[in-house]
């Protein structure tokens, strides 16, 4: 006969409730990263670890006391029987289409203090660097040090007291004395040696191309910049040797600090072409195809001076031959989901003309929930990864 023993601690249930309530966050997390992506107290956190973002798939449970006194749904009056149905109330906040203004409260959403870091590893879980290929390889020290050896004699920096105090013990007791911590001696002292290793990886550079004319309205350049800050961030957190250049332009284009690529403001027309020629003469200069891997990125609105069309789409075709990936976003106005733009926009125009499509990837995004998506195409597992 088994006897099964429950722990009734009160201490314990609040720790199995608090790590059951976490789980039920991350849960939640995972189904909302759409619109936590883009959240606008994550992307101005400006280097904080936590930060509070509403929640709305999780549900936090209470008892209410109901001064009304109504008469609730699976309230028994004593004379129902198996199979009877059971009227449906309407909840709060579903409305009945009268056309009129409602007096039911709507639904409430929980906020949730998410750490960064933790969050961060929920939206780069399937992300990588697609067609990484191994290049002309570069040597990077390693993060952790590895200690290979014990030693009797070393610099005292390296001095290993656990294994010191073991010694001490041991001959301690060799010597017939109690075995407790005495006077150290020399012979006592045990020191680690250790050496640096070396990893190996791929070259790989990502260039950050943004229009910043005229025609980027705050909603357009808020999501190109949640987009990158996740980029950076990603590709910060999983890989050791990738170079990141800014490109930012209107109808010039140059390369600029990280800084000014986030915060600078900008107006003008737009050619689109000027920012795909200084990508291709970086290239040249100092990120040979041949020792690095180099993945260009581009948003914009789409619309470009008109003339500068054809341009564009030839240096984007020598931009997908020369580079592992090209990626082309198209941000539209605030609040026109599903809204598809004239054929004169810069997508289509690259949908309709690129003779090279293999490694081109082109998203449309209209609205902050399409920000995570948008990161899942250009980063989605395709390729050889090394």
């Amino acid at each position: 006969m088994s006897i099964q023993r429950n722990d009734w601690s009160l201490q314990r249930k609040g720790i199995i409730d608090q790590e059951r309530h976490k789980e039920r966050v991350k849960e939640a997390i995972r189904k909302n990263l759409g619109s936590i992506v883009s959240n606008e107290a994550i992307i101005m956190s400006d280097g904080k670890r936590t930060v509070k973002v509403p929640i709305r798939s999780l549900d936090e449970y209470k008892f209410r006391f109901d001064h009304g006194k109504r008469k609730h749904v699976g309230q028994g009056t004593g004379k129902t029987k198996v199979g009877d149905v059971i009227a449906r109330e309407s909840q709060p906040g579903q409305g009945q289409g009268t056309g009129q203004a409602g007096q039911d409260a709507g639904a409430d959403y929980y906020e949730a203090e998410v750490n960064i870091d933790e969050l961060a590893a929920l939206i780069f879980e399937d992300l990588n660097l697609p067609f990484l290929e191994e290049k002309a390889k570069k040597a990077v020290p390693a993060k952790t040090t590895r200690f290979n050896e014990i030693r009797r004699t070393g610099v005292m920096a390296n001095l290993d007291k656990r294994r010191m105090i073991l010694e001490n013990i041991k001959r301690n007791a060799r010597e017939a004395k109690r075995a407790r911590f005495g006077d150290v001696k020399k012979e006592d002292l045990r020191f680690k040696t250790w050496e640096e290793d070396k990893r190996y990886e791929s070259n790989a550079v990502v260039m950050a191309l943004m229009d910043v004319s005229g025609s980027m309205g705050e909603f357009k350049k808020y999501i190109a910049r949640s987009f990158y800050f996740w980029m950076v961030r990603f590709l910060r957190t999983k890989y050791d040797n990738v170079e990141i250049v800014f490109i930012s332009h209107h109808t010039e284009a140059k390369e600029v600090t990280e800084e000014q690529f986030f915060t600078q403001g900008e107006s003008g027309g737009t050619v689109v072409s000027s920012a795909y020629q200084l990508a291709l003469d970086l290239i040249k200069e100092r990120f040979r195809p041949s020792d690095w891997n180099v993945y260009p990125f581009h948003f914009s609105d789409g619309d470009n001076y008109y003339s500068d069309n054809e341009e564009a789409v030839r240096l984007a075709d020598e931009l997908i031959a020369t580079c592992n990936l090209f990626g082309y976003g198209e941000i539209g106005e605030e609040g026109t989901s599903g809204y598809r733009r004239s054929s004169g926009a810069l997508l289509s125009i690259f949908n309709d003309r690129l003779k090279q499509k293999d490694r081109f990837i082109g998203v449309r995004i209209d609205d902050k929930e399409d920000v995570y998506p948008a990161l899942k195409q250009f980063f989605g597992r395709r390729g050889v990864e090394v």
